[in-house]
């Protein structure tokens, strides 16, 4: 029964079993977490909400401290799609992907290898990785995933081609290698593999020593590669053959007869492309708020997300980070604390506590 009010205002109520007298507080957090990830995932301004912009951004302010972590499943996954988005200058989230669903995320200052294998020892190794040839990757993947094979994204290959011949190059030389990358992308089967790597040695033994012709550089007096993007193009190619990670996918030994990817299409169009199209859409957020809409993004999109309920009794906020963060620096030797979600110093550089930071933009 009614038992008066607060001196806010709110209801009161009586217990006639008991005779406590309390208030009952209906928590609509849950709700309004389900409204927020509606409103984040979706093109619809704050404004075109069905209440004001000012109570969207009161109810939802708490929820911007809480950080959705990966979930650790343990799950082997056969192939497995690499790839860092940048958020801001020295920002960037690690995101690895199944052609299903995403199965990590990781914030970092830049795609090094300690990033990488911050990123990498939290899944189980796959049979074949597919990445477009990053920084600091393959040292990572040799100490995490040594049996993991890699397969170079080869439109990341072709485009990196085109860039030093242009899509349109003046000299023979350019053309021919020019369409060289081009057919790497209509590669299917292991002998159409087989001549492409025939016609590119063939391609280099013709052009050998229009390749090694030297010039003096006017300005700096030193001897330099008269036909250097070509050069360039032409050693990235042979490293990649002399890795043999152009035409992983077509390995028996790895592919066991099923049909495997050859290019990072999956993560770059499905999520990286998601991704950004949502920053857009919500354009004006901080860096700190970009970095973690990528973060609700990346779960939301994993095989098994909590409800809304459960994510915020278990995710963590800024002041359980912050608070594990100061007890990993005063104990060196628990390393297991920043690492799931963001090295040290990113995470330090994104909490400081100057009001603002000029160094951000």
């Amino acid at each position: 029964m009614k038992d008066g009010k607060t001196k806010s205002g709110k209801q009161r109520w009586l217990c006639k079993e008991c005779g406590s007298s309390l208030r009952n507080q209906i928590d609509t957090s849950a709700k309004t977490l389900e409204m927020f990830l509606g409103w984040l995932s979706g093109k619809k301004t704050q404004e075109e909400l069905r209440f004001s912009a000012r109570t969207f951004r009161r109810h939802t302010r708490e929820l911007w401290s809480v950080w959705p972590l990966a979930p650790l499943t343990g799950e082997v996954h056969r192939v497995v799609f690499v790839d860092g988005i940048q958020v801001a200058k020295n920002v960037h989230v690690l995101i690895a992907c199944t052609s299903d669903y995403v199965i990590g995320w990781y914030l970092a200052r830049s795609e090094n290898s300690n990033a990488w294998g911050a990123l990498m020892r939290s899944i189980p190794s796959p049979d074949m990785v597919v990445c477009d040839g990053g920084t600091g990757f393959e040292k990572a993947r040799k100490k995490y995933w040594p049996h993991t094979r890699v397969q170079r994204c080869l439109y990341h290959v072709y485009k990196q081609v085109a860039k030093n011949t242009t899509s349109r190059p003046r000299l023979e030389a350019g053309v021919q290698l020019y369409g060289l990358a081009h057919r790497l992308l209509h590669v299917k089967t292991p002998q159409e593999a087989m001549v492409w790597e025939r016609d590119f040695m063939a391609w280099c033994q013709r052009w050998e020593e229009f390749l090694s012709q030297r010039t003096i550089n006017p300005e700096t007096r030193k001897s330099e590669w008269t036909h250097k993007p070509l050069v360039q193009a032409r050693n990235s190619l042979k490293r990649l053959v002399k890795t043999k990670v152009l035409f992983t996918f077509l390995d028996p030994s790895v592919n066991q007869g099923q049909t495997f990817p050859s290019t990072n299409n999956q993560i770059e169009g499905a999520v990286n492309a998601q991704i950004r199209a949502m920053w857009r859409n919500h354009r004006g957020m901080s860096t700190l708020r970009r970095a973690k809409a990528a973060f609700w993004w990346c779960y939301m999109h994993s095989e098994n997300p909590l409800n809304p309920a459960d994510i915020l009794r278990t995710m963590p906020t800024d002041t359980d980070i912050t608070r594990i963060y100061k007890n990993t620096l005063h104990n060196p030797q628990q390393h297991d604390g920043p690492n799931r979600w963001g090295n040290a110093i990113v995470w330090a550089d994104l909490h400081h506590q100057q009001p603002w930071n000029p160094h951000w933009d």
